[in-house]
């Protein structure tokens, strides 16, 4: 007898489907009273939904920018800041950059506008000022107005620092970059030493010492002090480093001795350690670049060119012409936190007098400023971007140079390689070349003999730039005061073209510091880490406004 077969059992989809409709026909049949099933969401899902609803919300309204001119432009327009509105100190800032360490956020941007047009240093200019009235002598005027007939008034760096020096205080300058700060030192400097005897001595003694921590900084102030010199019957040699003891001997042997020496502290400490120059008879010492003289790298070669010095304690040691000691003057646009130590070994405190501009550590409110949050294989193509835009300009108007920084040798000489094989002329300076190399490439840059400079950070301190018109941070800076040092090198007294900064962020590091550079110029204040003069020197030295 054949066993019956078992009826085929139902699919699962069946089953399943009438598992989940069997509450749904429940909920229908079931009385009024009886209360409904409770569904339950979890917290992290709900907080999810609302995120995505109030973005939504936030997306649908249009951004509301006040009318006028901005002090921050942004690609996002909801991160606009009118010029006319400052956020206080403790007020929360809508940063642009804030997003910017997440990789989603490449290809944003922003801009700090400018919002003002002429320099600080010329912002208090008086059509009435004059040399006369800082207590020059005619013979300097004379001299200034031969050498330089375009400097016809005094900045206001100069106003400040001139009568003071005349007076035979020893100077701090703090300033921003371009406001005139050579000029400031080396008038009365050289007319102090028209006053003084020249004292025989059987080594080389200079009466004025002007140390500088580069090469090519030094070649500038000889530029600048030579012609004053040579009309005022001083002489003014320059002393440099990297050509070895043979070119210092014979620098150090021409006659008749110099009056003024520019030196770099290599080039000195050595010609001191051989004996073939004293620094018995100075007069009148000045550390140009301050800052950087009294950075680690350059600390100790300072210290003891210092200490060979003999450095007056008060104005009443220097009325004795026949036992002379150095006035000092340090001269910088940057001080940064710590540098107060430093001072005080080198000076009496209650002798020194600062003078600090309104601008000292701030955002330069006359050039625009752009930040480009890029990834870094996009820097290439957009620098030749920017370059060959810059070249069709110059083709069609009168524009001025580009200067394009690099935090390596190796990153100058790479990116030197990818211009040429884009067919775009340029320079390239940086520290490792031989010094036959350097010698003159920033002169020549300055004459205009190319218009575009691959370089280093050897090239952004003190050099005068007037006819830079482009900065590009292809590296941003490694601090802050590098950036304001590279920034300098635009916008500058005498400069005939409005400067532009455009900076390329990569790194979470170069985010950091693009983040404090936004918070300081959306507050107006200076940048964080570099300190006011109140807190860098003791407080009971002076200070001038």
């Amino acid at each position: 007898m054949a066993l019956a077969r078992p009826p085929p059992s139902p699919p699962l989809s069946w089953l399943a489907a009438r598992w989940f409709l069997a509450p749904r026909r429940n909920l229908a049949a079931s009385g009024p009273d009886e209360p409904l099933p409770v569904v339950r969401i979890p917290r992290a899902l709900q907080r999810l939904q609302e995120q995505r609803q109030s973005r939504q919300r936030s997306s649908a309204q249009p951004a509301l920018v006040r009318p006028g001119r901005l002090l921050i432009s942004a690609r996002r327009p909801e991160f606009n800041q009118p010029a006319r509105l400052t956020l206080g100190r403790w007020e929360t800032a809508p940063l642009a950059s804030r997003g910017w360490k997440n990789r989603r956020s490449r290809s944003d941007h922003f801009s700090i506008e400018r919002s003002q047009q002429e320099t600080p240093a010329l912002r208090n200019f008086s059509s009435e000022d004059s040399f006369a009235d800082l207590g020059l002598v005619p013979r300097v005027l004379r001299a200034l107005q031969e050498v330089a007939p375009e400097v016809v008034r005094p900045t206001t760096v100069q106003s400040s620092t001139i009568p003071p020096i005349l007076r035979g205080r020893h100077i701090l300058c703090a300033a921003e970059t371009g406001s005139g700060k050579t000029l400031s030192y080396l008038l009365p400097l050289l007319q102090q030493l028209l006053g003084r005897p020249s004292l025989d001595s059987r080594t080389p003694a200079p009466r004025g010492l002007v140390l500088v921590p580069s090469r090519e900084l030094a070649e500038q102030v000889q530029a600048v002090a030579q012609p004053l010199g040579r009309s005022l019957g001083l002489r003014v040699q320059e002393l440099e480093g990297g050509h070895g003891m043979s070119r210092i001997t014979q620098q150090l042997s021409r006659q008749p001795p110099a009056d003024v020496l520019v030196a770099t502290p290599g080039a000195l400490w050595k010609a001191l350690k051989r004996q073939l120059i004293n620094l018995e008879r100075l007069s009148f010492l000045v550390l140009d670049e301050a800052d950087t003289l009294l950075d680690e790298s350059f600390l100790e070669l300072v210290e003891y060119i210092l200490g060979r010095s003999n450095i007056a304690e008060g104005s009443d040691d220097l009325k004795d012409p026949f036992n002379p000691k150095a006035q000092l003057v340090l001269v910088g646009a940057t001080f940064p936190k710590g540098a107060g130590q430093l001072l005080s070994k080198i000076s009496n405190s209650d002798s020194l007098t600062t003078i600090t501009s309104s601008k000292l550590h701030c955002v330069m409110p006359h050039v625009k400023q752009t930040f480009m949050r890029l990834k870094g294989a996009e820097k290439v193509p957009e620098l030749v971007q920017i370059l060959k835009q810059h070249d069709r300009a110059d083709k069609t108007g009168s524009s001025g140079t580009v200067l394009v920084f690099c935090n390596s040798s190796s990153t100058v000489n790479w990116l030197g390689y990818i211009l040429d094989d884009h067919k775009i002329q340029h320079l390239r300076l940086q520290g490792q070349m031989p010094a036959s190399m350097r010698a003159g490439i920033f002169k020549s840059f300055q004459k205009g003999s190319r218009d575009i400079l691959l370089c280093t950070d050897i090239a952004s301190r003190g050099l005068d730039s007037t006819q830079v018109e482009l900065v590009v941070n292809y590296d941003f800076p490694l601090t802050l005061q590098d950036y304001i040092h590279r920034a300098g090198r635009v916008g500058r007294v005498g400069s005939e073209v409005p400067g532009t900064v455009i900076s390329f962020v990569t790194h979470p590091w170069d985010v950091s510091l693009v983040q404090k550079i936004e918070l300081a110029a959306r507050r107006k204040r200076s940048l964080p880490g570099l300190g006011s003069l109140e807190n860098l020197v003791p407080a009971d030295m002076n200070a001038v406004s």
